[in-house]
């Protein structure tokens, strides 16, 4: 959900209010879309996120940090050269384009100040950050060659061109019934009402559109041909009640969320009377409102978890078919009996089967009545009786053979479809760059992934530790490092051990000291248990659970692989709130 033009336009007066004079203390990049740039004015630091991400590219202060990788990234060490110590002259938006221009005056030679610009745009897919000086790229955070866009490049050396703007104007730059004019006066007549909007004036998104709609009391469905003059009058209006305000600086930063809180619907820098069937939220700022929104947008990017998802995809639908393969051939495999009991009938009737013949109709000794139910069985024609009898021998010694291999076969695939799935699980709640290495490691370590000479081990990270209502610890396993640590290491024999069962997912320590906790105990473990599991998004999800002195590990076994018996099931259904609150410790 991006900001159009005009919400944007009070956030950058916001950040030129609180920065212009500021000076670049640290940049770093924890993603190959995000920037965050420490900035220090007198007495006080600001970190000013911005971000090219296609999903919700922004700009604002952040209170909450992402974290950094351990090898800062190519664009962020140019950044740090160009403007490191430099302070920042002016923020500025392009007319009122989803673009914004943070002007750096840096000390270059000779003590000259020189001016440099870093361009954040935030255009959905195109989306880009952009450093540039005397008008001229010196790169991008996304270079975008010709094969790429014929239009406009952005590439190292040439010139910046901002993207074209259709020559519209600024809302702001004409009075309400001027602007509703133009939406009359919109020269595709059957277009919808919302698009007249939009391409009438620079700076309106859809959800601006919307809005000035609703207040206008008009449908969402008219077109413009059919708007008569108090539509009109309507319009100009609704206009002025949205536009006026901001012209005077007077904004009301809005979020509208779903009823369920599960969605963002909106966000805007005035009221979203159109989506009242939500829940709006009000912000003391636009920036405190964009950050807000971020958090319904996921987590960040990092780079070296897709790329580890997509081996985990890979390998599984490759074992995927290897488990459909065998099944299919241990299938065949099963007609080996059936060969056993052709051989036994014929060597039964071995003096009355003549030679030279390709079949023959024989009593069946193994139907309930042979005498009335007949079996044909092929024979080589070349070959004696008793040499097709043996024929059918050993190909019934070969077949079982092939079928107790298969059984060994299929074994191995579902228990490493199984592991590979758990991996999958803990790499999807890994959220720091010490657990993806981690992670990373035990792919090499399992022969998943190539070790590269370049790269050190990730450091071990830390399980997670929680505590029940009653003040019980809590101790989780985020992948099966992790896992085997928190069961065999952290665990004590008399302590109880909690996992989804027949699902992947982590095992949790409940620090009891061989006491019977409360079912309000159990029931958060089990509750923890489950939402950090492959079964979080399900309700009513069985966890086992039993003492840790019950809980094994097979010689040879893989990482957070066990066996375990006297276990109890508890069913429960995942909540996120009770995870968070319990993890907090409150």
């Amino acid at each position: 959900m991006n900001l159009d033009g005009l919400s944007l336009s009070p956030l950058v007066s916001e950040l030129n209010a609180k920065l212009v004079g500021a000076r670049v203390d640290k940049i770093f990049q924890p993603d190959k879309y995000t920037l965050i740039i420490w900035l220090r004015q007198p007495g006080e630091t600001f970190a000013l996120l911005a971000s090219a991400n296609p999903e919700y590219p922004r700009i604002h202060l952040s209170n909450s940090h992402p974290e950094n990788p351990l090898t800062a990234p190519v664009f962020s060490m140019l950044l740090r050269k160009h403007l490191s110590d430099g302070r920042i002259a002016k923020i500025e938006q392009h007319g009122l384009d989803r673009i914004v221009r943070l002007h750096f005056d840096i000390r270059g030679e000779r003590g000259l100040i020189v001016t440099k610009q870093l361009i954040i745009e935030i255009m959905g897919k195109h989306s880009n950050i952009i450093l540039v000086q005397d008008d001229v790229i010196i790169d991008a955070a996304r270079r975008v060659s010709a094969a790429m866009s014929r239009v406009r490049q952005v590439l190292p050396g040439r010139p910046y061109l901002p993207p074209p703007d259709q020559a519209r104007t600024s809302p702001l730059a004409m009075t309400a019934a001027e602007f509703a004019d133009r939406i009359r006066l919109y020269p595709k007549a059957q277009a919808g009402l919302n698009k007249a909007i939009i391409d009438s004036a620079i700076g309106i998104g859809p959800l601006t559109a919307r809005e000035i709609a609703w207040r206008a009391g008009l449908k969402a469905d008219i077109t413009v041909s059919e708007l008569d003059d108090a539509d009109t009058a309507a319009l100009a209006e609704s206009i002025t009640d949205i536009m006026g305000p901001l012209a005077q600086g007077n904004i009301q930063p809005t979020i509208a969320v779903s009823a369920d809180s599960s969605r963002l619907l909106g966000i805007a820098a005035f009221p979203l009377e159109h989506l009242g069937q939500g829940e709006l939220r009000t912000f003391p700022t636009m920036s405190a409102a964009v950050e807000f929104a971020a958090g319904f947008q996921g987590k960040v990017d990092i780079p070296e978890k897709t790329l580890l998802q997509k081996l985990l995809t890979g390998e599984l639908a490759k074992l995927t078919r290897k488990e459909a393969a065998l099944t299919e051939e241990s299938a065949t495999a099963g007609l080996a009996d059936s060969l056993r009991c052709q051989g036994d009938i014929l060597m039964s009737n071995l003096n009355t089967l003549p030679s030279g013949v390709s079949e023959v109709i024989l009593p069946n000794l193994y139907a309930e009545n042979p005498a009335e139910e007949q079996i044909t069985i092929a024979l080589d024609p070349l070959s004696s009786p008793l040499e097709n009898a043996q024929q059918y021998y050993a190909r019934y010694n070969k077949m079982k053979r092939a079928q107790d291999s298969l059984a060994s076969q299929l074994k191995a695939c579902r228990e490493e479809m199984i592991y590979v799935d758990s991996i999958t699980v803990a790499l999807e709640d890994a959220d720091t760059f010490d657990e993806i290495g981690e992670i990373r490691q035990e792919l090499i370590l399992s022969g998943y992934l190539k070790a590269s000479g370049k790269r050190r081990p990730a450091p071990p990270a830390a399980p997670l530790a929680a505590r029940t209502p009653d003040g019980l610890v809590l101790l989780v396993g985020k992948n099966n490092r992790q896992n085997d640590l928190v069961t065999f290491k952290q665990g004590q024999p008399d302590d109880l051990w909690f996992h989804t069962k027949d699902i992947p997912g982590s095992h949790v320590i409940l620090r009891c000291s061989g006491l019977d906790p409360s079912e309000e105990a159990l029931r958060a473990a089990a509750i923890v248990a489950a939402y950090h599991s492959k079964a979080r998004q399900s309700a009513s999800v069985p966890v086992d659970y039993t003492r840790r002195r019950y809980v094994k590990k097979p010689a040879g076994a893989k990482p957070g692989f066990v066996i375990y018996d006297r276990q109890k099931t508890i069913y429960v259904t995942p909540d996120e709130a009770i995870v968070k609150q319990l993890l907090s410790g409150k």
